[in-house]
Order: structure tokens, then sequence, then C-alpha cells
């Protein structure tokens, strides 16, 4: 695994890239998220697939977001570095946030192969606004040491379901830095807020009416700690509705397990996608 900057559209964007031969896969993270929350799905498919996995800007080591921050401005990031990457036929990967970016991705690049979507691209309401918004007070508050933001979310995931392990630990420390003494996330919160807005008006029929291309949409239907999923079922009844070629599986993780856990019921169907992909463009 490699890692790169490249400038889109006045701002670096860092990737991982990792190496495969059969085609290449653009994965893109969650609201608060970094390249490395795609890391168990990154480890599923290197060596056969080159992996790319991006920071959005105003995470991880990308620039810091924009004023005009949003679900449309990260896509155009997507659709620079896919220009300047000269990628072409790319597959799709978004979780969350990021499935909302890669969807539209696809509306407006008509040689994708195909699209995964991980809990997201939805129509978003104030069900997934009460559970989100809580924990996005610890993005501004500063600690004393790395070591007690780390213990801080070690406590968030618990209440989230999620199990704490080393690679969850290592994306922890990823997220921060140091100034002025204190620790703290290298994301503005306000800019993170802003991101969460743009789901609002985003309109699954406009999206999805214009993909072409097949997609695999993957569905957490498990409870996150004591609240519901994220994402019901009721949420996606207009992404089902238009998109035209959409396969939709159900699976038992909540929606933080879904990217921080080895979910093997996913990992089949991803996989399954990918060969009936392959088979298209044969034919």
């Amino acid at each position: 695994m490699e890692t790169n900057v490249i400038s889109v559209n006045g701002g670096d964007l860092f990737y991982a890239d990792y190496q495969g031969t059969k085609g290449t896969i653009v994965a893109v993270h969650g609201l608060t998220g970094n390249h490395k929350q795609m890391h168990y799905y990154a480890e599923l498919l290197k060596g056969q697939y080159r992996f790319i996995s991006v920071d959005l800007k105003g995470r991880g080591n990308s620039a810091p977001a924009p004023n005009n921050t949003g679900i449309e401005q990260h896509t155009q990031d997507i659709l620079a570095l896919l220009e300047q990457l000269q990628i072409e036929n790319p597959i799709l990967m978004g979780y969350s946030m990021g499935a909302f970016i890669m969807a539209n991705v696809a509306s407006k690049r008509f040689d994708v192969q195909g699209v995964i979507l991980l809990d997201g691209a939805a129509t978003a309401t104030n069900h997934q606004r009460k559970i989100i918004e809580p924990s996005l007070g610890r993005i501004s508050k500063l600690y004393e040491s790395a070591e007690s933001y780390i213990e801080e979310i070690k406590t968030i995931y618990g209440r989230l379901g999620v199990e704490w392990t080393d690679h969850l630990e290592n994306v922890g420390y990823y997220e921060i830095s140091n100034a002025n003494g204190y620790w703290g996330n290298k994301s503005d919160e306000a800019k993170i807020r802003q991101d969460l807005e743009s789901f609002f008006d985003y309109s699954p029929s406009k999206v999805f009416s214009k993909i072409n291309c097949p997609v695999l949409l993957i569905h957490s239907e498990g409870n996150i700690g004591a609240n519901p999923a994220l994402f019901l079922a009721e949420h996606y009844s207009e992404t089902l509705q238009f998109a035209k070629n959409i396969h939709k599986v159900t699976s038992p993780s909540n929606h933080y397990t879904l990217v921080f856990s080895e979910r093997p019921e996913v990992n089949i169907e991803i996989v399954q996608f990918l060969k009936n992909l392959k088979k298209t463009v044969e034919i």
C-alpha cells in the first residue's frame, strides 16, 4: 500500500493506494471518518483490485474543507481525482456519506462499471439527525493527551455497539493532531455539520434516475446501541424506486459495525457483485 496526495479544486486530497489488476475501486468514507474507515474492504479486495481509499477534504491528511463543503463539492473532488489519475471504468464504493457522494459521482460519469453503497444514499430525515448530532460535539473538544481522546471515543463506540480493536485505535490516533499543547480532532465541527445538512438536500430520485450501471446496496438493520438503525427500510424507498439496476441486501450489522468489524455476510455479496460485473464486461 502506498499513500499519495493530489491537488483538486484548490486543495489536497490524501489517499491510500492498494495495487491490483482486475480494475480500480475508489472508496469514500462516512461523515466523520477517513480513509482508514474502509480498511476491512481494502484488505478483502487488495491484490485483486486496485483499491483507492480517500480522505475527503476536512478529514485525515487532506486539505481543510472549503466554505462550500457538502455532498456536491465532495462529488466534484472525486470526479477531479478520477480525471487526474486517469481512471477509466471505475467501480465506486461509498459508506454512509460516502455512499451519497459516490452515487452522485455515478450519476455524472457514464463509464462507471458499478457502485457499492454501504448504508447510505437514502432519503434523510430527522431520524438520522437525532442519532448523528449528539456525537459531533467531540470534534471541537480539546484533550490533555492523545490517550484521553482515545479513551473518550472508546466509550462512545462502546455505546454504539462497536467492539474496540487495535484497528479502531489506529483510526482514532489518525484523526487527531496536536496544537498548542492540546490534542483534538483534525476536522472542523462547523464544516462537518454543514456536510450533514447537505444530506437533507439530497434527492435519490434525481440521482438514481441518472445511474445506468449495476448498484449493490447494503442496508444495516441492526440497532445502534440504544438507538434504532440509522437508515430504516422506508428511507430507501425512493432509492429503490428510481434505481434501474439495484440489488439490495440487508445485513444484521449496525451502521458502525458495518465498517469497524469483519462482515463475512457483506463480503460474500461484494465479491459476487464484482464477479457479475466482470462477466458483464467480458460479454
